[in-house]
């Protein structure tokens, strides 16, 4: 991208033309977990090789443009590539998302429509165009590719039907590319929004009501007027009523098709040359090495491993020591199986060199002089294979270190430790029946033995954030035995003398983060539904990318190395009152409940939340509820006042954050 791309022209350019359907079924494991197509793709989806669209490839395009190499390649192409005359290649997925849709939902060409190619923009640019004429947009349904109407009903009738029902407010809201051209609500609902699967007022879920009403949806007719035409009146179901845990069980993919859907997709990722590693092998005067792994580009993604992974290669680089960080090229739901293989991408003092095969790794590491000190920190396995770890751990001279307990892995594949990805399980005895009806039970022989194997062979201290992560660990039968344990929290809470000022008007009630359903999502999005126009209360979420539909304000907000404290400020800057932090599993730490408790807010939780509960109680932060019937309670009865601002008058406090691994290396020596 030029250096004239601004995010705001980025993000307004790839809502646009990205489509959400299309990502949600092909990519099962965005579905699974309730995340936002759209924020995924732009914070995680491009960097992996997802296709945001049919008609778009990202792996074809770069394969072509090099250029666009290090950036968003659909950004790319949107912003700069199609006036260059770059074309795209169709996505890898898009038959088999013709075949999912039966093709009856969807225009036959995938083609996006584009505008006349105009001159390259040139660096700078100060003003982003408006209208967006200039941007592609996407591919419309013309009002004659409609599907039948029902006997009877003209075009004319079925549109004052829909318009009758249709909330254009929720519809900008929820869609903002359609408000961000300037469209027409319900023109753009009419002749695009329907078959795109967006959703026309609050409270009706167009994917829902096709799910439940299969005939619907072979019929091809749009679902809300269905609805409004026969369906109430019929009395149809508008979902499923198996509450968000029921979707989330009925929606599973068998274990097994995950760990077969990343193999595919690690075999299309080609290794980069082994000269690249040249950094590795260079004659050094560092002060030590020190290796560690996880699940992803620390440097890349955001997310609470990742910040305590930037915090150490910080302190690392002010100590003198060289970092070496492996991840896999592609993300696995679990640790890969013996004997298989994929690429490995390595992270060199803070600068990623690529993707390597495993071997070339280890030539490099054989040939590097070992310096006066190598410790390791495993932060995370999944997507590594036990065997190439303890190999790559000593071609570098590496055995001991920390484990750290960032989830719970190392006890099952399900590493959240719920059961069916809906209910929290505490980590039964192997091949318990509870296990054999879980979906993760196939994989747990595999994470127990791998885990086993990685603490029988090196000298490792568990290192876990919180004692309530450690108790879980300890009390679990199969727990592998650690050589010593610590707790080492990433954070506390340093007053500030400062108390919190209290808003006027209603009690503003917050979500933090990313709106995944195991984090507690739906529970706060049935509770802002509910609520809705309830005077007493104001719903915002906070996080780096709206979510579309969502019943809150949207505040933007993005938490980087470079700036750590940003949800805090923005926390006290809205006056937030209270924070609902429902996650369904047990949190080993939680960064979402300090940023809350030090910019005065209070946490709303349940008892399953692991060290989001045992925080909250024990430093006063707020409730412990025992169930979601609870927490609704909590809000009919208006008893939840009682937590404003206002009423607690809340003292602010600094966040202090660890320095993780560094810390703890003088207890390796």
């Amino acid at each position: 991208m030029g250096q004239g791309d601004v995010p705001e022209r980025r993000r307004r350019a790839l809502a646009t033309a990205f489509d959400p359907v299309f990502y949600r079924t092909v990519y099962d494991d965005i579905a699974r977990v309730g995340a936002d197509p759209f924020q995924h793709y732009v914070e995680t989806g491009w960097r992996e090789g997802r296709d945001p669209a049919p008609w778009f490839s990202v792996s074809a395009y770069l394969e072509r443009h090099p250029e666009a190499d290090g950036g968003d390649p659909f950004a790319h192409y949107l912003l700069r590539g199609w006036s260059e005359g770059c074309e795209p290649s169709p996505s890898r997925h898009r038959e088999r998302f013709l075949e999912r849709i039966g093709g009856s939902r969807r225009p036959a060409s995938f083609e996006p429509v584009l505008p006349a190619p105009e001159p390259v923009l040139q660096a700078p640019e100060p003003e982003i165009p408006e209208p967006l004429a200039s941007l592609p947009s996407l591919p419309s349904v013309p009002v004659e590719a409609d599907p039948d109407l029902p006997a009877g009903l003209t075009r004319e009738a079925a549109r004052e039907l829909i318009a009758a029902g249709f909330d254009p407010a929720f519809y900008l809201s929820a869609y903002p590319d359609v408000a961000a051209a300037g469209q027409d609500p319900l023109e753009h609902y009419l002749l695009a929004g329907q078959w795109e699967g967006r959703d026309p007022r609050p409270g009706f879920k167009a994917a829902d009501y096709l799910e439940v009403n299969p005939d619907v949806a072979a019929s091809g007719m749009d679902p809300f007027l269905h609805w409004l035409v026969a369906g109430r009146a019929e009395g149809r179901p508008l979902r499923f009523e198996l509450g968000f845990r029921g979707r989330i069980v009925a929606g599973l993919a068998p274990l097994e098709a995950r760990m077969s859907a990343a193999a595919r997709a690690a075999a299309d990722i080609s290794a980069d040359r082994p000269r690249e590693l040249a950094p590795l092998s260079a004659a050094s005067k560092a002060a030590g090495l020190h290796v560690t792994f996880s699940h992803d580009d620390f440097t890349k993604r955001i997310g609470g491993v990742q910040l305590c992974l930037q915090a150490e290669s910080a302190g690392l680089a002010r100590k003198g020591i060289d970092h070496l960080h492996v991840f896999p090229a592609v993300p696995w739901p679990t640790l890969r199986p013996a004997g298989s293989r994929a690429a490995l991408g390595v992270v060199w003092n803070g600068r990623t060199l690529g993707h390597f095969a495993v071997g070339d790794i280890l030539k490099v590491l054989g040939k590097r002089r070992a310096g006066p000190r190598t410790t390791l920190a495993v932060h995370s396995l999944l997507g590594h294979e036990i065997g190439e770890t303890l190999d790559i751990l000593a071609a570098a001279g590496a055995r001991r270190g920390l484990f750290w307990l960032h989830d719970f892995a190392g006890l099952c594949a399900g590493y959240h430790l719920m059961r069916d990805e809906a209910r929290d399980c505490g980590a039964p005895p192997a091949g318990s029946a509870a296990c054999r009806v879980c979906v993760f039970g196939p994989g747990r022989d595999l994470h127990l033995s791998a885990h086993r194997r990685l603490f029988e062979t090196l000298d490792l201290t568990l290192v876990a954030p919180s004692q309530a992560a450690l108790d879980t660990w300890s009390a679990a039968p199969d727990a592998p035995a650690a050589t010593a344990v610590q707790v080492h929290p990433h954070a506390r809470l340093v007053p500030s003398g400062r108390f919190a000022e209290a808003a006027d008007g209603p009690l503003t009630v917050a979500f933090l983060g990313m709106p995944s359903a195991y984090k507690g999502w739906p529970v706060f999005t049935d509770l802002a539904e509910r609520f809705r126009d309830d005077p007493r209360y104001r719903f915002v979420r906070l996080g780096s990318a709206a979510a579309p539909g969502a019943p809150a304000d949207h505040i933007e907000v993005s938490v980087t190395a470079d700036n750590p404290h940003a949800m805090r400020e923005a926390l006290d800057s809205a006056r937030v009152d209270v924070a609902i932090l429902w996650s369904l599993c047990r949190e080993t730490f939680s960064f979402a409940a300090y940023e809350a408790a030090a910019a005065g807010a209070a946490i709303l939780t349940g008892p399953d939340s692991g060290n989001i509960a045992a925080f909250t109680q024990t430093g006063g932060h707020g409730l412990v509820l025992p169930d979601e019937a609870s927490l609704f309670t909590q809000f009919e009865s208006g008893t939840v006042q009682s937590l404003s601002r206002r009423v607690r008058r809340p003292e602010i406090c600094e966040i202090e954050y660890s320095g993780m691994s560094v810390d703890l290396l003088e207890s390796l020596s």
